[in-house]
């Protein structure tokens, strides 16, 4: 007698979703059955019984039925699943979805008769690129800024100043003001969540923290409390305070100032290890002028980036971006691993939910960059060669082998060939596409103020910049 065979009956669906119709022979859901009864054979205990020797009717009652087709079910259809994508070649690339549910399966489900099954999956999207040459890209030309050496000079003595009491005057911009603070809103008296602090170091400086806030603090003096009438931006992040008139009960618990060190030679050394200032000076522009190469081609890669994901011409399924979403918040737990915080406290379910919303643009974005860059390795024929990438993996010789940590080597050379691919792609676009430079004026480059940007709970401070490293005060 002729074995039955699964039958697989595949349908295209919007979004690069497949439909995969089984009709599985009886012969399959019986083997099944006979098979889940071994497996729990084999463990159950029954009195009156040794194990292993349980007899088949006996353990059906004692199980139940339903409960028997239930187990066997899903052992039938992960075994067809697997079969039919094997018998049809195709390369899932999410859990598939039972379409008419499990329950309702198993009401119908008769291991006598052939049992039909529809799944639904994500699969990988065909890619086409409406145009690779000749994409249009429009950058701004900037200019390297002479006066960022001296703000990076600036910065830098702020890093090494001193913290010195202040007790002779009020407070003015620039100081650092110890402060302890409440806030109510005006119409409800209502605490302002995440409105107050015990105690807070604040640098008087302007958008620090919400509008009026720091100039109400200005002029104040030490063990002086005012209270500060103060409105919420209208573009607040914080919704529930938009636009809202606050009350703010301000108590200046203490008062200091930075003492700069002078710009000579002795700061060089302590500062970049130089022998002399005019050697930092050099060192310090070399740095920036880098960075600023590497900041404009970065613009340029972007711009290419964008132009050619405006020509893939297809249905990116929700998986892959789901995917994507997951990395990013595995990489930011891993981040917050190494820095020794808990993961497991600080990941809550809300926080997990917030992140994946707030990351999911920029996913999208970067699987629709992914694809287009493969489109464009396909249709342009870009690949790399073996030997490139054991060149690539010679370079990492020396760190593999002193390395205390188990390197995956298989992940490691599929991370260098899809680098010299990606490498490979950039320079092909910009040797295939037309680069215009606009001339701007030089600006410098503002750090947009974080007051009223954050999220969550209302925040009406900005995380001061990195504090001075010579903590100590002068008596």
């Amino acid at each position: 007698m002729k074995k039955e065979e699964l039958i697989v009956k595949t349908t295209s669906l919007p979004q690069s979703r497949i439909a995969l119709e089984l009709e599985i022979p009886s012969e399959t859901c019986k083997s099944c059955i006979n098979e889940t009864i071994n497996s729990i054979s084999r463990s159950a205990k029954i009195p009156g019984f040794r194990v292993g020797k349980i007899p088949k009717q006996v353990l059906i009652q004692r199980i139940g039925i339903t409960q028997l087709h239930a187990s066997a079910l899903e052992k039938i259809i992960d075994k067809s699943w697997n079969e039919a994508l094997k018998i049809k070649s195709i390369e899932s690339l999410s859990e598939p979805e039972l379409v008419d549910g499990f329950e309702s399966l198993l009401k119908k489900f008769s291991p006598e008769k052939s049992l039909k099954v529809t799944l639904h999956t994500d699969v990988a999207p065909e890619l086409k690129l409406k145009k690779s040459k000749g994409l249009k890209v429009e950058i701004s030309k900037n200019k390297f800024d002479p006066k960022s050496i001296d703000e990076a000079l600036e910065k830098s003595r702020n890093q090494f100043a001193t913290i010195v009491p202040i007790n002779n005057r009020p407070a003015k911009l620039g100081d650092i003001a110890v402060i302890s603070f409440k806030g109510k809103y005006k119409d409800s008296k209502k605490d302002i969540d995440g409105g107050s602090s015990e105690s807070m170091d604040l640098e008087l400086e302007k958008n620090k923290m919400i509008p009026g806030f720091v100039e109400g603090i200005v002029g104040m003096k030490t063990e002086e409390t005012k209270t500060l009438n103060l409105k919420f931006p209208e573009d607040y992040s914080h919704e529930e305070s938009r636009g809202k008139d606050a009350i703010f009960e301000v108590h200046l618990k203490d008062l200091k100032e930075k003492e700069l060190p002078e710009l000579n030679d002795d700061f060089a050394k302590k500062s970049g290890n130089k022998e002399s200032l005019e050697e930092l000076k050099v060192d310090i522009e070399q740095q920036l002028k880098d960075n600023f190469e590497k900041t404009q081609k970065d613009i340029k890669i972007e711009a290419l980036m964008d132009a050619l994901s405006n020509e893939l011409d297809a249905e990116i399924p929700k998986s892959m971006i789901d995917l994507e979403v997951r990395n990013n918040i595995e990489q930011t737990a891993q981040r917050f691993a190494q820095q020794g915080l808990d993961v497991k406290s600080t990941f809550t379910p809300e926080l997990v939910k917030s992140l994946a919303e707030s990351t999911r643009p920029q996913a999208e974005k970067n699987v629709q960059r992914s694809l287009a860059l493969k489109a464009l390795s396909e249709k342009e024929n870009i690949t790399v060669e073996q030997e490139e990438i054991d060149i690539k993996m010679k370079e990492y010789g020396d760190a593999i082998s002193k390395s205390s940590k188990q390197i995956d080597i298989q992940k490691l050379t599929d991370i260098v060939r899809n680098d010299l691919l990606k490498e490979k792609l950039i320079i092909w676009l910009e040797e295939n596409s037309e680069i215009k430079e606009k001339a701007t004026k030089t600006s410098k480059t503002k750090k947009t103020p974080q007051a009223n940007k954050k999220g969550g709970k209302t925040n009406i401070s900005e995380k001061t910049s990195k504090k001075p490293q010579n903590k100590k005060e002068k008596n």
